[in-house]
């Protein structure tokens, strides 16, 4: 071992056993004040230095900014589920007050395009007669379960929780057609394991559905409509 590591180890001991008698004493500097008005640190932005208080003051200034600006992402985290709760209430009456499954599907169509702006959507509905309701609209497709355009699907199909994704281009182009700009994409199911069909939501912004983000309030949009769906 050299001389050098030999010095440093009881260094390193003595700097630790400081900061811990600091820790455990924070009033050691309120009872050595003229020791406090001694000391000095380098200014990393000058190369000068400055007194401690002073070093204390700018590290204080320095977590302010930082929990100022994490204060302002949360409210505006805040602000954003407080208008989807909103769009989400406004759906749910709307759902209530339908009388058929065409005003249900109406219903949605209508939130999606004017409450929640979404870029694309197009709702998947599985049914023994896939005639039913065809035609109705462009926004929605009535097919059988089994159907093997759906086999990009099969994984997500499977599952009973909303998927945020990029979409493949199978998916894409059979969900929202080949010339579509759609980069990101929300699959939500209409009861357990899609019992219902699915909702698809897509945006052109590629970070606009992520799989980290929540998805409680796609959860809930996809419990609205399937349970529309069952009373008609």
């Amino acid at each position: 071992m050299s001389t050098a590591t030999r010095q440093a180890e009881p260094a390193a001991i003595a700097d630790e056993a400081i900061a811990e008698y600091l820790r455990a004493h924070p009033d050691f500097f309120e009872r050595n004040l003229g020791l406090l008005a001694t000391l000095r640190l380098p200014h990393h932005t000058t190369g000068g230095a400055i007194s401690l208080v002073e070093r204390q003051l700018e590290v204080l200034r320095q977590r302010n900014l930082a929990m100022e600006s994490r204060l302002k992402e949360l409210l505006e985290v805040a602000h954003g589920n407080d208008r989807l709760a909103a769009r989400i209430h406004a759906l749910a009456l709307q759902l209530m007050r339908a009388r058929s499954r065409e005003a249900v599907i109406d219903s949605l169509d209508e939130q999606l395009r004017d409450g929640f702006a979404v870029d694309e959507a197009g709702l998947i509905l599985f049914d023994s007669v896939p005639g039913l309701l065809q035609g109705h609209s462009s926004f929605i497709r009535v097919m059988h379960r089994e159907d093997p355009v759906l086999g990009p699907f099969k994984s997500f199909l499977q599952g009973s929780t909303p998927r945020c994704s990029r979409p493949r281009e199978a998916q894409r182009d059979f969900l929202f057609g080949p010339d579509s700009h759609i980069q990101s994409m929300a699959l939500v199911p209409l009861g357990p394991h899609s019992e219902f069909g699915f909702l698809a939501i897509g945006s052109r912004d590629p970070e606009h559905f992520h799989p980290g983000q929540s998805i409680d309030f796609l959860a809930r949009l996809g419990e609205l409509t399937a349970c529309a769906l069952s009373l008609h």
